[in-house]
């Protein structure tokens, strides 16, 4: 008799089918000993095909197939923690059952097998449908478990690298925590250099009292520093958040981060205006010794809008029921001309702080429907000089008045709110400093207009 060759084919299935399962549970990486033993599947199968020569037997093929199935479930046990393999121990249920009847009703009634073959077959088809069907589930199921995994590694990652960022965050949050004590200690410098310019600026214009210069000092500087206070209180409130933050288990990287640039911009803005009072002090030291300082170009409209928004802001930090309707209008061709930009900026803050103060007068004795507004224009006239005019609709001067107030220490405003300096000061710096015109236009109760011309 020949070889059963029946066995060929369930053999050929169970590596398939072996190699199919060590893709679908990983057995490679889960049950390394295991794994290896199945590569001899085939052996069992071999042996009854050996055995198998000179007998004629149709049940071979089913009871190693039963064995296949057998080790197939005893992998699936082993596996069973693992979703995809209780998924596939379901699946192989019903087809190991059928396999098993069929075999015991062909060993002890062959009469009966063929009498049922068409229920046996129904049954056949209905264990292979669920098999197929259960497999591509289980199919399914691990591509999502990878793409779970898959996320949980990034998921590790991302923690990783915001744990790098944080450590970054806080690096910096100390470098820039030590720029502001050094930014605190250069603004001390610059106050007791103040004190210093309080004694020039007294031989110099030789004023008559002490306590008119302190105020008109602090007047200078109370802009800039009034900012730098402000900014420095708020500063403070965001390392604290920023700390609280850091101190949370679900910390928040996108608040931190904006957290962190508001902290940067507040310690520019602390240095911008620490800057600013440092040149003040400059300027001052400048004005006592009748020099205007080193000439650079200078971008007069962005001049001219800094010190506007910084005048309105001063005014508001003092007075934050204020508001007043700023117009400006500056001609991009005006460009840049050679000036002393701390001097000239001097001048517009000096200008602008006047004409808030005249606006929020009129305001006080105009009633709810006055709108305080002040305006400024930026253009080259015929000439090719530089124009910028700041105008408001404040109280107004007085024709008497008028012909006073670039005059050293005359004031209009009551004791303890001016000197009578800035205008002086500005009218030099814009004469002798930088050869141009300083004019005044006013109507008492309809506003004043101030024109600087600058050659270019």
């Amino acid at each position: 008799m020949d070889v059963n060759t029946s066995l060929i084919i369930p053999i050929a299935f169970s590596m398939l089918a072996v190699r199919w399962m060590r893709q679908l549970l990983d057995l490679p990486t889960r049950l390394p000993r295991l794994n290896r033993l199945l590569d001899f599947i085939w052996a069992p199968g071999v042996a009854l095909l050996v055995l198998s020569y000179g007998w004629d037997s149709n049940l071979l093929d089913e009871v190693y197939q039963l064995f296949v199935f057998g080790v197939v479930l005893y992998v699936l046990l082993r596996c069973q923690d693992y979703r995809p393999a209780r998924t596939m121990m379901l699946a192989l249920a019903p087809f190991v059952a059928y396999s098993l009847i069929e075999l015991l009703v062909a060993f002890f009634g062959k009469s009966l097998l063929k009498s049922y073959n068409e229920v046996f077959d129904t049954s056949q088809g209905f264990t292979i449908i669920w098999l197929v069907t259960f497999v591509l589930i289980a199919r399914n199921q691990k591509k999502h478990l990878e793409r779970e995994r898959l996320e949980r590694e990034k998921e590790v990652q991302e923690k990783r690298r915001i744990e790098a960022e944080n450590s970054q965050l806080e690096r910096m949050v100390a470098e820039r925590t030590a720029t502001l004590t050094q930014q605190a200690q250069e603004l001390q410098h610059a106050l007791d250099e103040l004190k210093t310019t309080q004694d020039q600026l007294i031989q110099s214009e030789k004023m008559a009292s002490l306590g008119e210069l302190t105020a008109g000092i602090a007047h200078e500087i109370q802009n800039p520093l009034n900012f730098v206070t402000n900014f420095s209180d708020v500063s403070a409130e965001l390392v604290q958040e920023l700390l609280e933050e850091q101190q949370r288990p679900d910390r928040d990287p996108d608040l931190e981060a904006e957290l962190l640039a508001d902290l940067k911009q507040n310690l520019e803005k602390i240095t911008h205006h620490g800057q600013r009072a440092a040149s003040i002090v400059r300027g001052m030291l400048e004005h006592s010794r009748q020099s205007s300082g080193e000439r650079q170009p200078t971008d007069v409209n962005t001049l001219a809008d800094e010190y506007l928004r910084l005048a309105y802001h001063g005014l508001r930090a003092k007075n934050k029921a204020f508001n007043a309707t700023i117009n400006t209008f500056f001609d991009p061709s005006v460009g840049k001309i050679e000036a002393v930009s701390q001097d000239l900026g001097r001048v517009l803050l000096n200008l602008f702080t006047n004409a808030f103060y005249a606006v929020q007068k009129r305001q006080e004795t105009a009633g709810a429907g006055f709108v305080p507004t002040v305006g400024v224009t930026t253009r080259r006239n015929a000439a090719g000089d530089v124009e910028i005019r700041v105008r408001d609709n404040g109280t107004g001067i007085a024709e008497e008045v008028r012909q006073k107030i670039f005059q050293p220490f005359f004031t209009t405003k009551p004791t303890g709110e001016g000197t009578g300096l800035g205008l002086s000061l500005s009218y030099d710096i814009v004469t002798k400093g930088h050869g141009g015109t300083l004019d005044v236009d006013s109507e008492v109760n309809q506003g004043t207009e101030f024109i600087i011309t600058l050659p270019s």
